[in-house]
C-alpha cells in the first residue's frame, strides 16, 4: 500500500529527514516536506505544527517528525486535537504505538538513533495496522473534546 507522509521537525533532524525522504519515496510513497530545508538553527513548533495539520486535515495518511530527543516535536504534534503522535526509539515501540494506540504521527530522537533504527522505526510505523478491540475504546478516550 501507498501513502502520503509528511514531515518535519527541526536542524537537529534535518540530515535523518532527507534520508527517510528517500527511503519512502524508493518505496513508492509519496512525501510532503514540510521543512526545516538545511541543518541551521530552527523553531521545531514552525516544522511540527504543518506536519499534524497535514494529517489532521487528511491531506495526509501519516506524519514523520524528527528532532534531537524526539520531546519537543511529539509535545507540539499532539497539541491538535485529531493526532496521535508517538515517540519511539525502536521498532518494537512504532510498531506498538500503530497496533495500540492507533498513532498517526511518528516522532523520533534523531541524537539517540542511528540512521538505520530511524529507518526500521518508519518501516514498523507505516506497515503496522491498528488493532481495534479492547484498544478502540481507550483511543476513543484520549481526545478531550
Amino acid at each position: 500500500m501507498s501513502y502520503k507522509i509528511a514531515l518535519g521537525g527541526d536542524h537537529a533532524g534535518y540530515t535523518y529527514k532527507k534520508e527517510i525522504i528517500a527511503f519512502l519515496t524508493g518505496a513508492g510513497h509519496t512525501t510532503k516536506d514540510c521543512g526545516p530545508f538545511s541543518d541551521a538553527s530552527v523553531d521545531y513548533p514552525d516544522f511540527s505544527h504543518p506536519v499534524a495539520t497535514a494529517v489532521e486535515s487528511g491531506e495526509a495518511d501519516f506524519g514523520i517528525l524528527i528532532c534531537g530527543s524526539g520531546n519537543g516535536v511529539c509535545m507540539t504534534a499532539n497539541k491538535h486535537q485529531h493526532i496521535r503522535a508517538g515517540l519511539c526509539w525502536t521498532p518494537e515501540l512504532a510498531m506498538l504505538t500503530r497496533q495500540h494506540n492507533n498513532a498517526n504521527v511518528l516522532c523520533l530522537p534523531a541524537r539517540f538513533i542511528s540512521l538505520e533504527v530511524a529507518i526500521a522505526c518508519v518501516k514498523a510505523f507505516i506497515e503496522t495496522p491498528f488493532e481495534g478491540g479492547r484498544h478502540e475504546n481507550r483511543v476513543n478516550k484520549i481526545a478531550c473534546a
